[in-house]
């Protein structure tokens, strides 16, 4: 196991038999006297071009790709069942993992979804966990609980599917966004080591502000994030300003209080990181132009960008979203303050793959 220091409290691991432990590949290469060039090419092929297993590999010369392949896996995820979106396009895949107790056999499946927007330029939600513990009361995926966290190879074999995918329709994914299963910071060793991986001009070689983590708020973790990965996008979900309603939609407030994430986010901002705020319209519940004044003085003088998303139907759960209109309305009222606002709207409806959708049973 390759462990690398990244700051004084979270170290990241990938397992050594993943190609996506760069350092034990590198190390392979080294003992092995051959020439790294190779191996550059390798990845190339496989993590930014997205050829298939069979092409990637072509790439070593013959005397090394049996020992690379037995050596190391290309994949730690089986393939995934898929399903396309017929109104929008969106597709959404479900994967499975194995327990990573070695006396039990137990199989969970998760989620990850590709969004298709108006350009051929996609954007991928993944997954860092299978459920989650925040326990969100608007959220399919908080209602299943934590059955286990995704291991970082996991997490990039997500990526590395939707790349290899995506090669075939000519497509180009240009946005990594962890938004599916899970409180990606409730995760940080696997998410941290996944980020590195990501961007990485070695490897994905994503540019920082091409991926997004987002969060329910966790005001350490937020710092450490903050602190270790400076250039790279954060999404907080909010839903409200105010802090008894906000600690009834999500638990995780009663812990970690508005009084905390205001502070955060302010020393966010302050570094010229991109900051988004995710804020989800329930209709007659947060949507009111008071709640819309409460929003603009918790967030004033913070350059941050609002997100206003619908909410979308979950059997099972009361609420419902707001109408056009008074999305509208709520926006108009924050775009009088200066702030920069987007009023979103849902792709992957029909297949259960839009924001709050995700979840699975076994």
């Amino acid at each position: 196991m390759t462990t690398n220091r990244i700051d004084d409290s979270v170290s990241v691991r990938i397992a050594e038999d993943s190609v996506c432990d760069r350092m034990a590949m590198d190390r392979f290469f080294r003992v092995c006297r051959w020439d790294p060039y190779h191996l550059k090419r390798f990845r190339y092929a496989l993590f930014v071009e997205g050829r298939s297993d069979a092409n990637a590999v072509a790439m070593l010369p013959d005397h090394i790709r049996s020992a690379v392949v037995d050596r190391f896996r290309l994949h730690s995820l089986p393939l995934p069942v898929v399903v396309s979106s017929v109104a929008d396009a969106s597709e959404k895949a479900l994967f499975t993992c194995r327990t990573t107790d070695a006396f039990s056999s137990e199989t969970f499946s998760f989620e990850t979804v590709l969004i298709r927007g108006t350009s051929r330029r996609r954007t991928l939600c993944v997954s860092s966990q299978v459920g989650c513990a925040a326990r969100c009361h608007f959220c399919a995926t908080g209602q299943m609980g934590l059955s286990r966290q995704l291991a970082t190879a996991e997490i990039l074999d997500q990526v590395l599917h939707f790349r290899q995918r995506m090669r075939t329709t000519g497509e180009q994914l240009r946005n990594v966004v962890f938004m599916g299963m899970g409180e990606p910071l409730h995760n940080e060793t696997a998410l941290y080591a996944a980020l590195e991986v990501l961007q990485d001009p070695r490897m994905f070689n994503f540019s920082p502000r091409r991926v997004m983590v987002s969060t329910v708020g966790v005001p350490d973790a937020m710092l450490r994030f903050s602190r270790r990965f400076p250039n790279t996008s954060l999404a907080l979900s909010l839903h409200s300003a105010d802090q008894e309603q906000r600690a009834e939609l999500i638990p995780l407030g009663k812990t970690a209080p508005l009084s905390e994430l205001r502070p955060v986010l302010k020393e966010m901002v302050a570094t010229g990181r991109p900051v988004m705020i995710e804020y989800l319209m329930l209709d007659r519940v947060n949507d009111s132009l008071e709640h819309a004044v409460l929003l603009g003085k918790f967030l004033e003088n913070l350059r941050v960008h609002i997100n206003l998303i619908p909410y979308n139907p979950i059997d099972g759960l009361p609420w419902t979203t707001s109408p056009r209109d008074v999305r509208d309305r709520f926006a108009k009222c924050l775009r009088n303050e200066g702030f920069i606002v987007t009023v979103r709207h849902s792709q992957g409806q029909d297949i259960a793959a839009a924001c709050g959708q995700l979840v699975t049973s076994d």
